[in-house]
């Protein structure tokens, strides 16, 4: 089967894509994936062979949000059923704009 996200690209780097979210919860809301799952569907499923990507996407959120001008953020993973998963390939959610109450959800 093959389908289309069509999305606005904020980042494209070797390693990994960032794009506005189709249904953000906030004014900012970037996604930033790695190309490549690797078996990476959900960070608990996370070993040393995914250090480097797993370093390298933060290292990324925090190049994003300067060149954006984004200011404060959440940085949020989503980890199976439970914690709010619904697509299993490994994504980090930036999400700011507004202020962020706590407890989330």
């Amino acid at each position: 089967m093959t389908w289309y996200v069509f999305c606005r690209l904020c980042f494209y780097m070797l390693q990994i894509l960032a794009f506005h979210d189709i249904n953000p919860v906030a004014p900012v809301h970037i996604l930033v994936i790695p190309k490549k799952r690797s078996g990476l569907s959900r960070l608990s499923r996370a070993t040393d062979e995914h250090a480097h990507i797993l370093g390298h996407m933060m290292v990324k959120v925090a190049q994003i949000v300067r060149e954006n001008n984004i200011g404060d953020f959440r940085l949020v993973v989503n980890n199976g059923p439970q914690g709010g998963q619904e697509v299993y390939h490994l994504h980090l959610h930036i999400i700011g704009g507004r202020p962020m109450g706590w407890p989330p959800g």
